[in-house]
């Protein structure tokens, strides 16, 4: 992006190689990210005279991300022969979709009306919550099904500490995870 005044985008004015600009009609908190990605797919394309068969997002909010975690999602998706493939982390059972409620002028209430069944964490199926870590999508989700996740979508679970990024909590968490302060996840 631009800052305020400056005559050069942001990532060149700090010498970084950025072939191309996003359109201020897809940027902003509320763009979805199949915009984002069509929008550079479409762009890289034309740059480089060739079509590409995968496009790989790794969310810049995502600092605790390995090779690791971007090679396994990568290697699924073609082995499997899958329209995408999202690095998940198992959420935990306190944040659990049926433990989750409302508040209406005053009045609880449960998000979902299944929660007020829910007496031990035992009954709670395993869910997942995506981490950011790595987005490896098919063109052909993308473009001829319009989605990020295909109706054929893997999931790379990774089992160690990852934070997206989204308060200054989370960048807090995130320093003293990489500098083995926290004891939970050292």
């Amino acid at each position: 992006g631009r800052e305020k005044g400056a005559s050069k985008p942001a990532a060149i004015a700090a010498g970084l190689d950025a072939p191309f600009s996003r359109p201020q009609e897809i940027s902003g908190d509320l763009i979805g990210d199949w915009d984002v990605l069509t929008h550079a797919l479409s762009a890289t394309e034309n740059i480089d005279g060739i079509e590409y068969d995968i496009v790989v997002m790794l969310q810049p909010t995502s600092p605790l991300r390995r090779p690791a975690h971007v090679v396994s999602a990568i290697e699924m998706l073609v082995r499997e022969n899958l329209d995408a493939v999202w690095t998940v982390s198992e959420t935990d059972s306190k944040s659990h979709p049926l433990k989750q409620l409302t508040v209406d002028g005053g009045r609880l209430d449960y998000y979902d009306d299944r929660g007020g069944d829910i007496i031990a964490r035992q009954q709670l199926e395993l869910v997942y919550h995506r981490n950011g870590a790595a987005y490896a999508i098919t063109r052909g989700c993308l473009i001829d099904h319009g989605s990020i996740k295909g109706a054929a979508t893997g999931a790379v679970i990774i089992d160690e500490p990852m934070v997206s990024i989204d308060t200054l909590w989370d960048v807090k968490l995130v320093e003293d995870i990489l500098s083995g302060q926290d004891d939970n996840f050292a």
